[in-house]
């Protein structure tokens, strides 16, 4: 199982980022993914999740309205939209292999790095 992410990057306060996410090693199509991040000093945090048929998303109230979690099965990719970032939104995003629920995931990937600074 291999997961690959990409697209983080330094933004001011308002801007946008895409990360995306490139899964391989296993049947992508076959498993909920989720969106982890991790805050300097602070703990994991679940974000988002996207059931196998991208008909349900969820995600934590703190990004809801801001973030969209999408998916293409047949890229086995994996993505995170994120608009109107705010500071408190710099941290470590990781995409996840969800193993029960949307919290609990048994592979991630190593990181792209977001940081929203003035």
């Amino acid at each position: 199982v291999q997961l690959v992410e990409s697209g983080g990057g330094m933004v001011q306060p308002g801007g946008s980022l895409r990360l995306s996410c490139a899964a391989s090693g296993f049947t992508f199509r076959s498993y909920a993914m989720s969106w982890i991040r991790q805050a300097p000093g602070k703990g994991p945090e679940w974000v988002s999740g996207i059931t196998t048929d991208s008909t349900r998303t969820y995600y934590t109230e703190s990004v809801k309205g801001r973030f969209t979690i999408s998916r293409d099965n047949a890229k086995n990719t994996l993505y995170l939209q994120m608009n109107g970032l705010k500071p408190e939104d710099t941290a470590l995003y990781f995409c996840a292999r969800v193993r029960l629920q949307f919290d609990e995931f048994d592979y991630r990937g190593q990181g792209t790095q977001v940081a929203v600074s003035a």
